[in-house]
């Protein structure tokens, strides 16, 4: 029986393997399994059928397969022992049996189902390539223009592909606009709708703050300097903690830079989020009295059991230890990992003095503040 003849068109896959990675052999089984479909659609064909493509000579051929038994029920699927035993003495019962067809204008279908199916398998390739590509991306930092920006999901253009900041990933004080270029934080490489990829990006993300340090800092990109943790609100404030085995090297001096022109940078980058660079200590009592830093400490007392630290400051340092809204603190303590308790000297001595004398009654904190307050009015 005449083969349909598709040998340009095995050619042109052999040359989409060279050109774009396909494998040959998967687009020929893709094929395979397109043609059985379109034969059963187009000749409402309930029989098992095969094709094979011979991937030398580019010939197709179609099969009915026909499974042996000792009695027939099914003439389309099924055929007597004895009659398969004349094909082949070979032949025995479970075998099957193929029987070469080719219906007529089969070869028209299949240049279209082949055509069909090589442009599909192309796509398909060329999004996972794009998703391997920005897959190996995650954790780097992108830039891409804005494309849509209306209060809510931010759509961003990447190049290849689309970028999407959620609002959870977005500076809450920063104002995005349509056609701005903004850089950002690959967070997550996702497969969506029809297998398009989508790249998470993000500007909140501590880790953000980090990959600007090593673009910003040679030596941390080096591995001179070392960040060893971040903590972050964003739009607002920044702690970073860094750290050298060199005793030559100033980690926090090296980041901040000469008046202040590296660390500037990455502030710009930020629309003005400031930043405290801090330097880590295995000594949890020195690493948390840095952490608070702008304020100063007198003391720290560390339970290393629990990760909980005492801190003691002075009277006029405590509401800059504790921070606007307690930011300071919560900042602090999310940098170190350790529960932070932070009190003035007066505090710790009012502390002492009832610990001493219990008998006495303990003057409740808020009802003293507001009795300074109304003596201060009047």
């Amino acid at each position: 029986m005449k083969n349909i003849d598709v040998k340009e068109l095995v050619e042109a896959i052999g040359e989409l393997e060279k050109e774009r990675g396909i494998d040959k052999d998967y687009l020929i089984e893709s094929l395979e399994a397109a043609l059985v479909t379109a034969y059963k659609k187009n000749f409402d064909s309930v029989d098992n059928v095969k094709v094979e493509i011979n991937s030398e000579t580019g010939e197709i051929r179609i099969y009915s397969v026909k499974t042996v038994v000792k009695k027939v029920e099914n003439e389309l699927l099924e055929i007597d022992l004895k009659e398969a035993q004349k094909i082949s003495k070979k032949n025995k019962e479970g075998d099957e049996v193929n029987f070469e067809i080719l219906p007529k204008d089969f070869g028209r279908i299949a240049a279209q189902t082949a055509k069909q199916v090589v442009v599909q398998k192309i796509r398909e390739a060329e999004r996972n390539m794009i998703f391997t590509e920005f897959n190996d991306k995650k954790g780097e930092i992108v830039s891409g223009i804005i494309q849509k920006a209306d209060g809510g999901i931010i759509v961003m253009d990447l190049g290849k592909l689309e970028g999407v900041m959620p609002v959870k990933e977005q500076i809450p004080t920063e104002i995005y606009r349509v056609n701005e270029k903004v850089r950002g934080y690959v967070l997550e490489v996702e497969k969506g709708i029809k297998g398009n990829p989508q790249v998470i990006v993000s500007r909140s993300h501590p880790d953000f703050v980090k990959k600007l340090f090593e673009f910003e800092i040679p030596e941390i990109y080096e591995g001179i300097i070392e960040i060893k943790s971040v903590s972050r609100d964003a739009g607002s404030r920044s702690k970073v903690a860094v750290y050298s085995k060199d005793e030559n090297i100033d980690p926090v001096g090296s980041c901040v830079g000469q008046k202040g022109v590296r660390i500037q940078n990455i502030i710009n980058e930020l629309k003005g989020e400031k930043i405290d660079v801090i330097e880590w200590s295995e000594d949890p009592a020195v690493y948390i009295a840095a952490a608070l830093l702008p304020a100063q400490v007198l003391a720290v007392d560390v339970r290393d059991e629990e990760k909980f630290a005492q801190v003691i400051v002075p009277d006029d340092q405590l509401s800059l230890a504790i921070g606007k809204a307690g930011q300071n603190a919560r900042l602090a303590a999310r940098l170190t990992n350790w529960k932070i308790d932070i009190k003035s000297e007066t505090q710790i001595r009012e502390l002492i003095a009832n610990m001493q004398n219990p008998d006495e009654e303990e003057i409740d904190e808020t009802d003293e503040i507001e009795e300074k307050e109304n003596e201060t009015e009047e």
